[in-house]
């Protein structure tokens, strides 16, 4: 995690901006158990559409995965990732400063 649980999107920093302003940022993440990883997420100091991810494929059914969570809004969220009954939630502060990264990428 980054220092402080706060995910900074800066000019010359790590992550991209979406067509419609969302913040994504790439995520690793480890399944101990077999099965797909599902991301949700939601917005806990105010309201804003959920959190969308992408999972791709051809990383097996355990073991590292690697995703984008795409952050609608700033502010502080709630991920949760889950695979079959297992799952684990962390709360993380979204903060963009000035236009972000140069990085600009469409996703669904």
């Amino acid at each position: 995690m980054w220092p402080n649980g706060t995910v900074v999107f800066k000019p010359g920093g790590a992550g991209f901006v979406t067509r419609d302003g969302s913040l994504g940022m790439k995520f690793g993440w480890r399944r101990g158990v077999s099965g797909q990883l599902k991301i949700d997420g939601r917005r806990l100091d105010a309201v804003a559409p959920p959190l969308r991810s992408e999972v791709p494929s051809g990383y097996g059914d355990r073991g590292f995965q690697a995703t984008y969570v795409i952050f609608p809004t700033e502010g502080c969220w709630e991920v949760t990732g889950t695979v079959g009954d297992a799952h684990v939630t962390f709360i993380t502060k979204i903060v963009k400063i000035a236009d972000g990264p140069a990085w600009r990428r469409d996703v669904p």
